[in-house]
């Protein structure tokens, strides 16, 4: 071939020695090859708008411009920045054989810190700064940018016990610090240590070249990790992780990771496959992860700027938030605080006939002044299914139960042996229980177990539908917001309450919150 291949790089010392390994290798095939460093877009100019072309690459973008432009004929990168789609009109044309894929981290002193709860860590990386923070939980992390040679540099100029590089960046330039240590735990980046020459997808020419470069194992291995952080639609601004080798037995093994920046939630994915039934084992692993709650951290994690639907004044469990559709954006904070009260042995100690409970809050508290054995009750009554759940689990076996305090005080008036009750309560509880008894000459000895504190903060009005759990919730959610949504209620009392302010009340059909969340979700199915 006559014509003189132009290999575009940009001028870092990774980059370069990276476009000469492909310039060394095309050479000796017998072609003509010449280096084009590109520095900047700023003199490119283009017909068309970047984002009508797909280019969307930090590290790519400029070199993507050059060559849709005429100036360079093909393009060489770390595979692991260039982003899963490609720019109209550029397609992979080679991958050259992987070299050391793991991740590593350098240290300054020693590696005691390892077994510490402090230690500070640097790292550009979401991936790797969301699995150090999921293994080492109470270390810090903090930013760390710039091509390998300043990176090192700093870490050397500042007080951190460590930081996280690309062992493959490291070594190909010759610059692995002395003190390393192989990060066998942490999954990389989907095609971490490949190299990979982009070039026109209209040059057959050029196209036929490079393939003669392709290493077929790296090219297998590699499309199934970046199906992976497609089917997941992730980016730089999601910590993902992928990783899929070939053994001995010509199988194709897979491990897939998903985390939240903090590294407080993992979902991991590992398949194998025989080499020719390889295929979709990205995607597969993709969509286990995606149908195991990921849906919704990658909502968390892109969708940040998303207005809330649904906001909980009750702090929402993860597995109650993965019961919500997944088109919802949900947030949750307690908008009521609870401290137990003491409650003198002399009145717990004694044998007590009949005890009334009308939320988990007060038999919570009164076990923080005793223990279920040495209690003596005889005939339990309480108000919801989770407070029954709680006593039957903690204390003993519930007499009757209803679902609202109303209800309860009806029984009890038809039903009680005797004419005394001892009634455990919080300092807001509503008057209502005590009052019919009263009416009806059963004496209520009350005992207040715990005192709720009302925590408010203002929401963002754009919020669709609140979530109540008791009347004292929507109490706290007035001192700040205004009652303009729909107030998704877990019972009728909380429901009473919420109808003297709010123009919506909806009220689960049974009083727990995934009943609420069926609620919910019912009125969001068509949305």
């Amino acid at each position: 071939m006559s014509r003189t291949i132009r290999i575009g790089t940009r001028d870092s010392e990774l980059a370069l020695w990276q476009a000469n390994t492909v310039k060394d290798q095309l050479q000796s095939l017998g072609h003509k090859v010449t280096l084009v460093p590109v520095k900047s877009t700023g003199d490119l100019v283009l017909d068309k708008p970047l984002y009508e072309l797909g280019i969307t690459g930090v590290f790519t973008k400029t070199l993507d411009i050059a060559m849709l432009n005429g100036d360079i004929d093909i393009a060489v990168h770390s595979m692991k920045d260039v982003p899963t789609a490609l720019p109209k009109g550029i397609v992979q044309a080679a991958v050259l054989k992987r070299a050391n894929y793991m991740d590593i981290l350098a240290f300054k002193d020693n590696e005691e810190f390892l077994g510490s709860p402090e230690g500070v860590i640097a790292t550009g990386s979401l991936r790797r700064k969301a699995q150090w923070l999921n293994r080492y939980p109470t270390h810090t992390v903090v930013d760390l940018r710039g091509n390998v040679n300043s990176r090192l540099e700093k870490l050397q100029n500042n007080d951190w016990n460590g930081a996280i590089f690309a062992a493959a960046g490291l070594q190909r330039i010759g610059l692995e610090p002395k003190n390393t240590i192989g990060l066998t735990w942490m999954v990389p980046a989907p095609a971490q240590g490949a190299i990979m020459v982009v070039a026109m997808e209209h040059d057959e020419e050029i196209r036929e070249i490079c393939a003669e470069l392709n290493h077929k194992e790296t090219e297998l291995c590699t499309k199934i990790e970046r199906d992976f952080l497609r089917e997941l639609e992730g980016g730089c601004s999601a910590p993902i992780g992928a990783l899929a080798y070939i053994d001995k037995e010509e199988t194709v093994n897979f491990k897939g990771v998903l985390l939240t920046v903090d590294g407080s939630k993992k979902l991991e994915a590992t398949l194998t496959a025989p080499v020719g039934k390889h295929d979709r084992l990205g995607i597969d692993a993709a969509n286990s992860i995606l149908s195991r709650g990921g849906k919704r951290l990658m909502n968390e994690l892109q969708g940040a700027d998303l207005k809330t639907n649904i906001f909980s004044t009750k702090k929402l469990t993860e597995e109650q938030l993965q019961r919500f559709n997944i088109s919802l954006k949900v947030d949750s904070e307690d908008f009521i605080k609870i401290s137990p009260n003491r409650i003198s042995p002399l009145i717990l100690k004694k044998e007590l006939k009949n005890v009334v409970f009308t939320s988990k809050n007060a038999v919570e508290s009164l076990l923080t002044n005793i223990s279920a054995a040495e209690l003596q009750f005889e005939n339990i009554y309480c108000v919801g299914r989770k407070t029954r759940r709680f006593i039957q689990k903690r204390i003993g076996k519930v007499a009757h139960f209803e679902n609202n305090a109303a209800d309860l005080a009806k029984y009890l008036v038809e039903y009680l042996e005797g004419t005394e009750v001892t009634y455990f309560h919080g300092n807001l509880s509503l008057e209502e229980l005590p009052s019919v008894l009263e009416e009806n000459n059963i004496t209520v000895n009350k005992v207040e177990a715990y005192r709720t504190k009302l925590s408010s903060k203002a929401i963002d009005e754009s919020a669709e539908g609140i979530i109540f759990c008791s009347p004292s919730a929507i109490e706290s959610y007035l001192l700040k917001n205004k009652p303009h949504s729909i107030a998704y209620c877990i019972g009728e009392t909380t429901a009473n309450e919420a109808r003297k302010h709010f123009n919506e009340v909806k009220v689960a059909r049974i009083p727990d919150m995934e009943s609420v969340i069926e609620l919910v979700n019912e009125d969001y199915k068509e949305k």
